[in-house]
């Protein structure tokens, strides 16, 4: 049996070849375009050596040269490692050796950083500026089977050095065919906006190979600024949006500033929780609702989203995709999966068409992941009696003081309310008799100045008092890994000495 990844791009090639595809700054690329394109690289690959089945790792931001060097990689039948531009020298090298890449494909600004990380790795560099990226198309699209490996991602590495998840050529066709045409019901003729990074697992599957199976046209934003992101959505009369928290409150943020606001028809969340005073001033500036999903790199993305069929429940994340399960097991039992019932907290399992092929040269982590045939998330949920599914937090995440469970994402929602709080962060930092005290990290909304005493009071009519933050930390900006997600190991290490004082 063969199925490829790259048959996204050729197909929609055949089926409308003059359609506008991708579009950069002044750049606009048919699909044929596209397809051609790809096929030169696939060309160039072999020209270099590389084999079906090598890893190619690909470092460039979100340009036409990365789409063409993806599907690039895909067709000649190799297998795509995406690499985040804004990683230093010592983390590429780290994610070469480790995947056992033959070849580094680099664009754009970290190029050079790129092609040194390489040169340390002991891995050969091409630029795709480079004629010699670019060859006589290849014939014909290698043949693939369903199993195997398409794409290695790299866990964003929040909790420690990276895994390198195997994602085959089933998980990512069957994950963005389910995203386009049953979870978010993606048309021909809508204009996505492409701001997530395609080197993640969430611009890579549900923006890039979602929208080009439906055969739509993605505008591409190569480093996101919710300012320019409103102007271009308007220039370009996007449709479809799809982002992480930080990007909706860049967005509204600019929206409060006096930015134009587009005619959305489509939004959707994903990547962190959206906090829902977020959801809810989002939905009210832009006329739109917003359907909150969650995944992982490990399930392709997607696991659940909130689906117009089922309705949507702001503060949840609706309901597992089609073909997939998600259930509630008891997360203090690791050597089997023990399934709860309705209403109880704990660790968020799924199994599906989705679910990786298991970690790069790591069975110990794999067998630890994959339990009775479930994925184990290590994230907290519950399940209520409807089908809505809810995070409470990274089960990592759990903050444990005087022996009470203090959920974080709980005591964020309660902050974010406050005026004068634009964005926080809660962990749980050491403290030397209730074992782990709790401690908000805030960035204040524009102008506001309200202090420590004001927030801790907030809260304290808000909040039961073992879950109250005991300090309030604030800064310019929350530390943000490649996905933009908090980086909550960042902040317990910088703010570790409050909680002895």
């Amino acid at each position: 049996m063969h199925l490829s990844l790259a048959s996204v791009l050729q197909e929609s090639a055949q089926r409308r070849p003059d359609a506008i595809a991708a579009v950069e700054g002044d750049r606009r690329a048919t699909y044929a375009q596209l397809w051609d394109a790809a096929r030169r690289r696939a060309g160039a690959l072999a020209e270099h050596g590389i084999a079906a089945g090598d890893r190619v790792a690909l470092l460039a931001p979100n340009t036409v040269d990365f789409i063409t060097a993806y599907y690039g990689i895909l067709a000649h039948g190799a297998v795509v490692v995406p690499v985040a531009p804004m990683l230093v020298q010592d983390e590429i090298a780290h994610l070469l050796r480790d995947s056992g890449a033959r070849l580094a494909l680099v664009a754009g600004e970290a190029a050079a950083t790129g092609a040194a990380a390489a040169a340390r790795a002991g891995v050969a560099a091409l630029d795709l500026a480079d004629p010699a990226a670019l060859a006589r198309p290849a014939p014909a699209r290698a043949a693939r089977a369903p199993l195997d490996p398409a794409v290695l991602f790299y866990t964003s590495g929040t909790t420690g050095r990276p895994k390198g998840a195997v994602l085959t050529h089933l998980n990512l066709v069957m994950n963005a065919f389910v995203n386009a045409f049953t979870a978010n019901h993606i048309h021909a003729d809508d204009v996505m906006f492409g701001c997530l990074p395609l080197f993640h697992t969430f611009g890579q599957t549900v923006a890039l190979n979602g929208t080009f199976l439906a055969g739509g046209t993605l505008v591409l934003q190569p480093r996101f600024d919710p300012h320019e992101a409103l102007a271009l959505m308007a220039e370009h009369r996007v449709t479809a949006f799809l982002g992480v928290p930080t990007m909706y409150m860049g967005l509204l943020a600019a929206a409060r500033d006096g930015a134009p606001v587009p005619r959305l028809r489509l939004c959707v969340s994903g990547g962190a929780p959206l906090p829902v005073r977020v959801l809810e001033e989002f939905e009210a500036t832009f006329g739109v609702r917003v359907q909150e999903g969650y995944g992982l790199s490990e399930t392709s993305p997607t696991a659940t989203v909130n689906q117009l069929e089922y309705g949507i429940e702001p503060g949840s994340i609706g309901h597992p995709i089609w073909g997939v399960e998600a259930e509630i097991a008891d997360a203090e039992v690791e050597d089997e999966v023990v399934l709860m019932g309705p209403g109880e907290v704990g660790e968020i399992v799924i199994r599906g068409h989705n679910v990786f092929a298991g970690y790069h040269e790591r069975p110990e982590a794999t067998a630890a992941a994959i339990v009775d045939g479930w994925f184990r998330s290590g994230d907290l949920g519950t399940k209520d009696d409807r089908g809505f599914l809810r995070i409470v937090d990274r089960k990592k995440d759990l903050i444990l003081r005087g022996g009470y469970n203090v959920y974080p994402r709980e005591v964020e929602e309660v902050l974010v309310r406050h005026p004068a709080v634009d964005q926080v962060a809660v962990v749980g930092i050491p403290h030397s008799s209730h074992g782990e005290e709790v401690l908000a990290v805030v960035v204040r909304a524009g102008g506001a100045e309200a202090g420590e005493d004001e927030l801790l009071a907030w809260a304290g009519e808000r909040i039961a008092r073992h879950k109250r933050p005991r300090h309030v930390a604030f800064v310019d900006e929350l530390p943000l890994g490649p996905s933009r997600k908090v980086l909550k190991r960042e902040l317990r290490d910088r703010f570790a000495d409050l909680g002895r004082a």
